[in-house]
């Protein structure tokens, strides 16, 4: 942790900042998970040690329940899950994956303590966990879990205090960082990383977090049983610089976004895109006709004005947006693709006369055609709308974004099973030149683009249907 220091954060209360000077691509720091669990929904599907999605997985013969690639990640896991284990066969049931990360927490406190360990900047107790803000329906549900976590715990491990139970799911509510796959493609489960935890929000940050398990050959092996984040650099950042991650996606107008900030994680977002609403403009803005103009004479000239749609269609459009988009949504996570494409087609033959490339309603529905039209193997019509979305991102997202630089890569995949070689193979250089940033060299997904060339991508599309 020699590049990162703990600092009271102006209004933000504690944070991290560099001690020396980092670059696009540096890796601050690097931390393994505290505990972690994969979802309830992909308990069969994903490996509970390494978190990689896998075809065929080994079950645990004692209680039926862990499933692992092979001996090696059930032997590694087995420190993490024994006292799971043994607490399944008793119960005759497993609990929800928030209840599961709270046992395996405090498993390791029992085992460990709560004192601060060796390249760690806190300790869990110390961390916030909001209880205070939480509305009446979250109290219930925080109620529910302690009860339920309480039938769950073994009489013969050491007993803690509601209170106690209760911070720690407080904790996971406001801290949990999502864990994705192998190929950063799908959230497969959830963790709690405590350094990760004193870096503080900006919509437009510095940082960006990576999770890299596919490379435990070349990191300490102090990680090479535990999930692993990396904290990397997106640009220049100068010593004593506050470090600073977006906790949501900046693909949202910035009154959605400080809703959002305070709902799930209770703090009113002061950032200055926030508070100046930059991008806003962007993400609303409407489509004016080039080669339609009106002129005006005025008493210091001539001036010639672009038109633009009135106000009245802009809101007719919206709302058409608005409702078919929900259409969208119904029709997709039921499995009727076809069905989605169709809304998807309609929505955008009204939009496209009325508004801009990176109209975020537009840009939404974008996304998802050309995500299904994939899925479908409709790689030419699939191409087009993935070009137009790419280029409405490029104007709105930070250079050396993520989802930008993955976005850009899907759509190069695309452009390449279209036949649209030179085309593809420019994206991928683009998306390769970000994913290097934002990943670095040795994730998965830039070791295939350095190595393979698009034609290895294939796996874009067979990593199941496209849900959300």
């Amino acid at each position: 942790m020699e590049n990162v220091e703990v600092f009271n954060s102006e209004g933000k209360g504690r944070g991290l900042r560099a001690t020396k000077e980092m670059w696009a691509g540096d890796v601050l720091f690097a931390e393994p998970s505290y505990s972690a669990v994969v979802f309830d929904s992909l308990t069969q599907g994903v490996c509970h040690t390494c978190f990689k999605k896998q075809l065929k997985l080994q079950r645990c013969g004692h209680c039926k329940f862990a499933h692992y690639c092979d001996r090696t990640c059930q032997k590694e896991g087995w420190a993490e899950h024994k006292s799971e284990c043994s607490a399944i066969k008793k119960n005759g049931s497993v609990p929800n994956e928030n209840i599961r990360l709270a046992a395996r927490i405090l498993w390791r406190i029992e085992k460990e303590g709560s004192a601060l360990s060796e390249g760690r900047l806190t300790s869990l107790d110390d961390l916030e966990n909001h209880l205070d803000d939480l509305g009446e329906d979250d109290m219930k549900e925080l109620k529910v879990d302690v009860h339920n976590f309480l039938d769950f715990w073994p009489s013969n491990c050491r007993m803690f205090g509601v209170q106690y139970i209760s911070h720690i799911f407080g904790l996971i509510n406001c801290n949990g960082f999502t864990l994705s796959d192998q190929r950063g493609l799908q959230a497969v489960g959830v963790g709690i990383f405590p350094n990760l935890c004193l870096v503080n929000h900006n919509c437009w940050p510095n940082c960006t977090v990576i999770l890299n398990n596919g490379n435990h050959e070349a990191v300490n092996s102090m990680f090479h049983t535990q999930m692993r984040i990396e904290l990397r650099a997106i640009g220049k950042i100068s010593p004593g610089e506050e470090l600073t991650v977006s906790y949501v996606d900046f693909l949202c107008l910035s009154q959605d976004r400080r809703k959002q900030l305070k709902l799930q994680y209770h703090f009113d977002c002061t950032c200055e895109h926030c508070t100046k609403g930059i991008k806003d403009d962007l993400m609303e803005a409407v489509k004016e006709e080039e080669g339609n103009k009106v002129r005006l004479d005025l008493s210091e000239g001539t001036r010639w004005y672009k038109l633009r749609p009135s106000a009245e269609v802009v809101k007719e459009v919206m709302k058409f947006s608005t409702d078919t988009f929900q259409k969208i949504e119904k029709s997709r996570s039921e499995g009727n693709y076809h069905e989605v494409v169709k809304y998807c087609r309609e929505c955008l033959k009204r939009q496209e006369p009325v508004l801009a490339e990176t109209n975020i309603h537009m840009l939404r529905v974008l996304s998802i055609a050309s995500e299904v039209l994939s899925y479908l193997q409709c790689f030419q019509e699939a191409s087009d709308y993935s070009n137009k979305m790419v280029q409405g991102y490029l104007k709105l997202y930070h250079p050396n974004n993520a989802q930008l630089g993955m976005a850009t890569m899907r759509a190069g995949v695309t452009h390449w099973h279209a036949g649209l070689i030179e085309v593809a193979h420019g994206m991928i250089c683009k998306a390769y030149a970000i994913l290097m940033v934002t990943h670095g060299p040795t994730h998965p997904i830039t070791k295939d683009l350095e190595v393979s060339q698009p034609r290895s991508a294939n796996w874009h599309y067979n990593t199941g249907s496209p849900q959300q």
